[in-house]
């Protein structure tokens, strides 16, 4: 039985953030800038029978601004998402949007192909799909003696 069980762990923390998010903006802050915001992009992270698949919202983005990597266990979204440069800084009132480089890992479950990886864009959308790996066969090991 795993130690690690993917998909549970990780939901009194969400509680938790949900319940600092709801108690923060209640609060009236004197800098708004130091409020904390959430991680970008937002995903979802889910399991079928023969794959993982992680959708990633990404408005405002080109699949040619995003870049993706997978080694050691963790997958890697990074691009940049700028302003449009026809409206001056002093137009702005009010930006809520992220922009700049960003960069998001996520650590991968056990057993992922990670040759066969493979992600589709489309409409804002990034869809990862990460297969899983053939359930490995045990492998008989001979025991040999050393007879002198």
């Amino acid at each position: 039985m795993p130690v690690f069980q993917w998909r549970h762990n990780w939901d009194h923390f969400r509680d938790l953030e949900r319940e600092v998010d709801r108690l923060l903006q209640s609060i009236k802050l004197p800098f708004p800038n130091l409020r904390l915001q959430r991680r970008f992009p937002a995903v979802n992270f889910f399991e079928t029978e023969s794959e993982y698949l992680l959708i990633a919202e990404l408005p405002g983005i080109v699949a040619q601004d995003v870049e993706l990597t997978v080694a050691g266990g963790m997958l890697t979204i990074s691009g940049d998402r700028n302003f449009p440069a026809e409206v001056p800084e002093e137009a702005y009132r009010r930006r809520e949007r992220p922009h700049g480089p960003w960069q998001r890992s996520l650590s991968l479950p056990e057993r992922i192909d990670e040759e066969q990886v493979s992600a589709e864009f489309s409409n804002g959308v990034l869809t990862i799909h990460l297969p899983k790996l053939a359930d490995a066969k045990p492998r008989q090991i001979p025991v040999t003696t050393n007879n002198e």
